[in-house]
């Protein structure tokens, strides 16, 4: 099997190109950190992924509501251009009159919130080698003082002027060659001990085999201030030395060789945390997913002729807690010990509050819809104060199935904070066979969710999870790590779970793990989500719709057809007097790749790349 696909048109340089005149107001205004402090509570402005340190992903706008969302129509939408119209998941920020938006390949595009004239952009010239494992995605920027921030395909995450596009820093943090990449939205947080802000960006790759890592940046310069790897043993970096190993540095949950030493699989063992954290500034800590394991193949890490079970394959698959101030690990509870079936950990960690229903206390808790198909909830003090390290009791609060047809386990014992598994492992080999038997293996690798971000409403208490049903057939094959080379040691085929339906909107309610209500699609949903004090969820379908919900019921209450595919992250906000909706339109990313049943259906979506902005008319918004 490629992972990796061709890459059209990448000889192009990296351009600035600007479009506006040395006197346009609009841009001028730098970002402070109070201003990212206060994101989710002001709706002027969009400057965080996520809408807040805590990812919430919910708007205090209400300006478009229920009652008149029918009436939304396009303002503007403009094109991404070129011939690289696929895999548009960005989230856009937006500050001072102008949106900040990401598009596939590298690409970076400054545009009039009001218009959609383009400003500027920037295109990074892309070496020929890449090695996505996924699409050409680039899920956002980040944006801080006079500059914005964004990762690159090979390896790179570079700082442009806000106002002009120029390139301001560009750092080289790893081997594009091997299979590193960057795909996900930088974050800026502040050091709550020194008060120093810190831009902090993951790697990805892990499909390749890479060691994941976890960087922060001096925002300013680029310069690394610490690095913390997420494979149990590897060593971490603080100012430009070494610092400690991540957790025991005898890596006590990877296997050993028969000579005692530690085997292929630990060097090239995965974690990359490729999504975007939020931030506990309660705790000065930095919460954020780790992939999966490397490779795929579960008996790789584990020892000869013993049960995968006893190995846990730290610190992948899960939540981990950073310390802001020295990049030290500080909590970690994980979601697939020793995972086997590529359910990985990376999607968001929304952090949030609520009182105990038996106790009456305020609970500060972290949420999370794995691949896995469970909802967690956990106790965020005590995960950020060490507990958890790994699986202690006292962290995990509960974990519900968000989706149909579970086959791995059966759910999770609260004592241990581990999951009750049902003997889904795929076996290994025959001697003398290229592979194993097939086991039936619901979610699948491409998960009961993916990437796509759930959103949480304080108005309504739920969350809501974008989803699907769906299957495979999984076999083990057999594997030996190449630099560059797929390291997976799997095969499958994506299958259909039901007929009628591949998507799955849920809201679930994170104190009892009741699903409130559903709202099913025929494609698969890949489109992260929005909630606003106007009482919507906002979110894009696989087949160009973008659509707006009651939060309370589900119901569909308006819908737009984008010409392509809607894979992204919805925002809004407000500027003179009235409120905006945005969102990318350009379909790709990794569904259309993987073929089985999938590729029948997605077949049907064309290709494309635009941003798309929506508003009331101004009778209607009265």
């Amino acid at each position: 099997m490629t992972l990796a696909f061709p890459l059209r048109a990448l000889t192009c340089a990296a351009v600035a190109l600007l479009a506006s005149s040395p006197s346009l107001a609009i841009g001028d205004k730098p970002v402070s950190w109070n201003d990212l402090a206060r994101d989710d509570q002001t709706t002027a402005d969009v400057l965080s992924y996520g809408l807040g340190l805590k990812a919430q992903r919910h708007s205090p706008a209400k300006k478009i509501n229920a009652r008149n969302v029918a009436n939304l129509v396009p303002a503007w939408s403009f094109s991404f251009g070129g011939e690289k119209q696929r895999g548009q998941e960005a989230q856009a920020l937006v500050h001072d009159g102008v949106i900040y938006v990401t598009s596939s390949y590298s690409r970076f595009h400054a545009l009039d919130a009001k218009t959609g004239k383009q400003l500027w952009a920037y295109e990074h010239r892309l070496p020929d080698d890449i090695r996505p494992c996924c699409d050409v995605v680039n899920r956002g920027p980040a944006i801080y003082g006079d500059k914005v921030y964004f990762g690159t395909l090979d390896a790179r995450i570079i700082a442009l002027d806000k106002k002009t596009g120029k390139v301001v820093w560009n750092e080289k943090f790893a081997d594009h060659k091997v299979g590193y990449t960057m795909t996900g939205a930088p974050f800026v947080v502040r050091d709550q001990k020194s008060g120093r802000v810190l831009l902090v960006h993951g790697s990805s790759g892990d499909e390749f085999g890479v060691v994941g890592y976890l960087y922060a940046r001096d925002p300013d310069t680029g310069e690394e201030v610490w690095a913390r790897p997420l494979v149990e043993g590897h060593m971490g970096r603080l100012n430009g030395k070494e610092s400690t190993p991540t957790g025991d540095p005898k890596a006590p949950s990877w296997p050993r060789g028969k000579d005692g030493q530690l085997t292929e699989a630990w060097h090239h063992g995965g974690g990359a945390p490729w999504q975007t954290a939020s931030f506990d500034a309660d705790n000065n800590t930095i919460v954020i997913g780790a992939g999966n394991p490397a490779p795929w193949n579960t008996w790789k890490r584990t020892q000869e002729g013993d049960d995968p079970r006893h190995w846990d394959s730290l610190f992948t698959s899960g939540q981990a807690y950073v310390d802001a101030s020295t990049g030290e690990l500080k909590g970690f509870f994980q979601h697939t010990p020793n995972d086997a079936w590529d359910f990985s950990g990376n999607n968001s960690i929304v952090l949030f509050e609520y009182k105990d229903p038996k106790t009456g206390k305020l609970v500060k808790a972290g949420a999370h819809a794995d691949r896995n198909g469970f909802f967690f909830v956990t106790d965020r003090d005590k995960l950020a104060t060490g507990a958890g390290y790994p699986n202690k009791p006292t962290s995990l609060i509960n974990a519900w199935p968000f989706v149909d047809g579970i086959t791995w386990a059966s759910g999770f014992d609260l004592k241990t904070g581990r999951p009750i598994e049902k003997g889904n492992r795929p076996p290994l080999p025959e001697a003398g066979a290229d592979k194993g038997k097939a086991v039936f293996v619901s979610p699948p690798f491409l998960g009961g969710t993916n990437w796509m971000p759930m959103s949480y409403s304080p108005d309504t208490g739920l969350f809501y999870i974008p989803g699907n049903h769906w299957a495979m057939d999984y076999w083990t094959e057999n594997v030996t790590y190449k630099a560059g080379s797929a390291y997976l040691g799997q095969g499958f085929r994506i299958k259909r779970l039901y007929d009628d339906h591949v998507g799955t909107l849920r809201a679930i309610d994170p104190k009892s793990g009741k699903i409130v209500w559903e709202h099913k699609e025929k494609f698969p949903l890949w489109a992260g989500t929005l909630t606003t004090a106007g009482g919507l969820l906002i979110t894009g379908t696989s087949d160009g719709f973008v659509k707006a919900l009651d939060a309370k019921t589900g119901e569909e209450l308006w819908k737009f057809q984008t010409g392509s595919g809607v894979v992204s992250v919805p925002i809004t906000w407000e500027q003179d007097g009235e409120q905006y909706l945005g969102i990318s339109s350009g379909y790709g990313g990794a569904v259309p790749l993987w073929g089985g049943d999938m590729a029948e259906l997605t077949k049907q979506v064309t290709q494309g790349g635009s941003y798309w902005v929506f508003k009331l008319p101004k009778v209607a918004a009265r």
